[in-house]
C-alpha cells in the first residue's frame, strides 16, 4: 500500500514538472513570431517549368511507344530464331537504356524544379519577416496564406 502511494506520488510530480516545462517551452515564443502557410500543390500545379515538364514527359513517352512499336515489328519480320532472339535483346537493352536515360533526366529536373519553388518560397518569407512556413495541409488554422505571392512567382 505504501508503495503504491509513493509510486503515485512520484508519477503525479513528474507529471506537474512536466506540464510546467512545455508551459515554460510554450511560453517562450517571441510575440512577433510571424508564421506563413503555403498551398505547394497549387504552386507546383501553376508552374509553368512543371507544365513543360509534363509535356517533355509526354513526348518522351510518345518516343517510346513508337521505338516499341518499331521493335515488334522488327522482330516479327525475322524468321530466323537466332536472330530474332538477338534483336530482342537488342532491343531490350536499348529500351532499358533509354527508360534510365528518361527516369535520371526528369528526376534531375524535378529537383532543379523543386529548388527553385523551395528558393522562391524562401526568399519572400525572408522579405516578409516570417519566422516559419509550413504547408498548408498540414496546419489545421492559423498562419498567413502567401500562395498567391508565390503562385505569382513561380509563373
Amino acid at each position: 500500500m505504501k508503495n503504491n502511494c509513493k509510486f503515485l506520488m512520484i508519477a503525479l510530480c513528474a507529471f506537474v514538472i512536466g506540464m510546467t516545462v512545455n508551459n515554460y517551452a510554450i511560453s517562450d515564443v517571441p510575440s512577433n513570431f510571424k508564421v506563413a502557410v503555403v498551398d505547394v500543390q497549387k504552386v507546383v500545379a501553376s508552374s509553368s517549368q512543371v507544365k513543360a515538364l509534363k509535356e517533355d514527359q509526354k513526348k518522351q513517352n510518345q518516343e517510346i511507344s513508337k521505338f516499341i512499336d518499331n521493335a515488334k515489328t522488327a522482330i516479327d519480320k525475322e524468321k530466323d530464331p537466332k536472330k530474332k532472339k538477338t534483336l530482342e535483346e537488342k532491343y531490350t537493352k536499348e529500351f532499358q537504356t533509354k527508360r534510365e536515360n528518361i527516369a535520371k533526366n526528369y528526376e534531375k529536373k524535378l529537383l532543379e524544379i523543386d529548388k527553385n519553388i523551395s528558393s522562391l518560397i524562401d526568399a519572400n518569407a525572408k522579405a516578409n519577416g516570417y519566422n516559419l512556413v509550413l504547408a498548408k495541409g498540414v496546419v489545421l488554422s492559423g498562419g498567413t496564406d502567401i500562395t498567391d505571392a508565390i503562385t505569382k512567382e513561380v509563373k
